[in-house]
């Protein structure tokens, strides 16, 4: 669940928005915290004071920040899971004690992206180094237009979907879609 964007709302307008969502629902909620897109940034004090609440059960830290992600894992310890939501970061953020990643790359690789969880959160560091350094080039590609328009044009050249899009999100451009094209044959992917 993201944070209220458009008006950036203040930690405890942010705080105030979560804790209604949870009192109203009886499910468990991933706070996702992308200020990017969200124009806010919820404050490693402000997701400690929201794991005190019952369903409140992690975060997807989006923010591209180790600190940030050293700080909530700090402040909150067991008390919220705290997810990779950058893929350049998997390795970093389960290193500090992240419990592993809501992921784009995924998508197009999946094994190796549960290869490298798997290997962090069995405390094989060698290996998720090795995995999370392989992966970087395929993950950047996947960036280097607004997410998820790549990512859509990578399962397109892999025929798992049709890579339509609605507008705004509009096809790659040429020379980006090269670099897709060359980071994904890099990869044995096409």
């Amino acid at each position: 669940m993201i944070s209220p964007y458009y008006n950036r709302p203040t930690q405890e307008g942010i705080y105030q928005h979560y804790k209604k969502v949870a009192g109203e629902v009886g499910i468990p909620i991933i706070v996702y915290n992308i200020p990017g897109r969200t124009g806010s940034k919820i404050e490693p004090e402000t997701l400690a004071r929201l794991a005190e609440i019952k369903n409140i059960a992690g975060v997807k830290e989006a923010t591209g920040s180790v600190d940030q992600a050293i700080d909530v894992i700090r402040l909150c310890g067991d008390r919220l899971a705290v997810y990779s939501g950058e893929d350049s970061l998997i390795f970093s953020l389960m290193a500090l004690g992240g419990k592993g990643v809501i992921s784009t790359v995924a998508n197009v690789a999946p094994k190796e992206t549960a290869e490298l969880t798997t290997a962090c959160l069995m405390g094989n560091w060698e290996k998720g180094r090795e995995l999370q350094l392989q992966l970087i080039p395929l993950v950047r590609s996947l960036f280097i237009e607004t997410n998820p328009i790549p990512v859509k044009t990578a399962l397109s050249l892999m025929g798992k979907c049709h890579g339509d899009l609605r507008l705004p999100l509009t096809p790659m451009a040429e020379n980006n879609q090269s670099k897709l094209k060359q980071a994904m044959r890099d990869f044995g992917l096409l």
